[in-house]
């Protein structure tokens, strides 16, 4: 059944002894997709068959996620300068420098913002879906559920032991109708162990809150870095149902990329290329396929 949901070649770079998968689709100008937690690259799958009769669609799993390795601590640091550092091995072993549009959802906003900030002249679109790369708005509060996973003993049983966090994604995360049963089955099929469920609680574990958490500097680096894009156009499709990434973090966006292009979908959530593929999918489509700035082409606007 995976293999019709995910009629793609399977493609692996050996990276410090584990295997990383990726896609590695078409060509023509590259389009690189990060997925984020708790999904991997069958996220991407109507976007990478919309675009690779145009361009070369690269699609990583980060380790411990997909159909990538997933090594105990001891093996492999699940933090978020290692996932820069990955997305950045495979981009030079694939030999992409240059005219990169970034597609990022969820954790791929910090990752692939985390690419972009060190080499800016590489990025020529941003497509922002559902993510952040800054750090939690100060308006809004840190998520119970999150903060449980992150926090707790209890939460590390739920998320290993139960495969929760991947599991109750898959319900919550999609709003205007749930998944198909072996969609969703494809999601959380790679999380099918405690062992192979470690990078669902790393990346939760991960997320720096205060100053003297790790990573705190990186992000706020990060942000920092946006700067660099304010006339790099970019596309924001945001489902305004997304428990998280919610409007909180699309007014930040609009405040660190005020030239982009934004659609809100009120009825969608944090999956907006399950609830919306058919209509964000051609958003995507024809913004690769316009030229000028997008300070020509700014608009808002609302999925039905």
């Amino acid at each position: 059944m995976l293999d019709k949901l995910f009629p793609f070649k399977r493609n692996f770079l050996n990276r410090n002894g584990h295997q990383y998968h990726y896609l590695n689709e078409g060509q023509g100008e590259p389009v690189v997709m990060v997925h984020g937690n708790p999904s991997w690259s069958f996220y991407y799958r109507h976007l990478v068959s919309a675009l690779s009769n145009n361009h070369q669609c690269i699609v990583p799993d980060h380790i411990g996620c997909g159909l990538s390795d997933k090594p105990d601590d001891e093996f492999y640091d699940y933090t978020l300068v290692n996932r820069i550092d990955d997305l950045e091995a495979l981009l030079e072993h694939l030999n992409i420098r240059e005219n990169i549009t970034l597609v990022v959802h969820d954790w791929g906003g910090m990752i692939g913002l985390g690419y972009a900030a060190r080499y800016p002249e590489r990025i020529k679109k941003l497509v922002i879906l559902n993510t952040a790369a800054f750090h939690l708005p100060k308006t809004k509060s840190f998520p119970w559920a999150l903060w449980l996973c992150r926090n707790t003993t209890l939460g590390t049983i739920l998320v290993r032991g139960f495969n929760a966090f991947s599991s109750i994604a898959s319900y919550v995360g999609v709003k205007r109708k749930p998944m198909a049963s072996e969609v969703r089955q494809a999601y959380i099929s790679p999380f099918n162990s405690w062992k192979n469920r470690i990078s669902t609680l790393r990346f939760v574990q991960d997320i720096p809150l205060k100053e003297h958490d790790r990573n705190y500097q990186l992000v706020s680096d990060i942000a920092s870095g946006l700067s660099k894009f304010t006339d790099t156009p970019t596309l924001i499709c945001w489902g305004l149902k997304d428990f998280v990434f919610d409007k909180h973090f699309l007014a930040q966006w609009r405040e660190y990329l005020p030239q982009a292009q934004v659609h809100e979908f009120d009825d969608c959530g944090h999956y907006i290329l399950e609830d919306a593929s058919d209509e964000v999918v051609p958003l995507i489509r024809d913004f690769l396929a316009s030229t000028g700035s997008s300070k020509n082409e700014n608009s808002s606007e609302k999925g039905n």
